[in-house]
Formats: C-alpha cells, sequence, structure tokens
C-alpha cells in the first residue's frame, strides 16, 4: 500500500540515525519499514481516537524491540540518541495524522529501549 499522506511520503524517517555511522543503515531501514507499515495501518484503519492510535502504535513499538538485537548483532543499540529519534518519528506520524496532542509516552510505552 502506498502511503497517501503527502507529508509522511516525503518525510525522512531517522535520517540523523542515517548520518552517524554508529547506526547500521541495514537496520535503521527496517525501523524506518515499522514506522511505514504504521502509517499504512493509520490509513487504513483509520483510528477513530488517541486511544485506538495507541493500540496501533504498540504494536509498531514492539516490532522496534525486535530489532534491538539486531542493532546489538552489528555492533549497535537503540541508545539515547535512537530513542529521542524514534519516539519523534511516532509524534510526527501521531500529529500528521490528526491527533495534535499525543502523550508521546503512550505512544511508544511498550518500549523496552
Amino acid at each position: 500500500m502506498a502511503i497517501a499522506n503527502e507529508h509522511v511520503a516525503q518525510h525522512s524517517f531517522l535520517l540523523p540515525l542515517y548520518e552517524d555511522e554508529y547506526f547500521p543503515d541495514h537496520v535503521l531501514d527496517k525501523g524506518r519499514a515499522v514506522l511505514l507499515r504504521l502509517c499504512e495501518r493509520i490509513e487504513a484503519e483509520r483510528p477513530a481516537d488517541v486511544t485506538a492510535l495507541y493500540a496501533l502504535t504498540e504494536v509498531a513499538t514492539e516490532e522496534f524491540n525486535a530489532l534491538e538485537a539486531e542493532f546489538e548483532a552489528a555492533g549497535s543499540e537503540i541508545e539515547t540518541v535512537a530513542r529521542e529519534e524514534i519516539a519523534e518519528a511516532f509524534w510526527f506520524i501521531a500529529t500528521t495524522y490528526g491527533f495534535p496532542d499525543p502523550d508521546v509516552e503512550k505512544l511508544i510505552a511498550a518500549r523496552e529501549w
């Protein structure tokens, strides 16, 4: 499914991490795919309220949890800079899809990083 929201389609997710050699591109590509799948689900399911949005972001956060082992295998980790960038991506997605004041901690509440 192609992303219909033009702002999302043009957004460079995780760009600061791609610019840092510490973070492996092949794992970042998987993280970017997680974010794009989240966008696709939001467009397909059109959550009626922020609680429904949190249910979708929980699934995406759990997918990021699963990537932690791949980061570690590549000599990296989801550390402070990455955590903040990932959280920012979730916030960007929520606000772009019409949820003006999401609680970032609730967007990524399932995180293990």
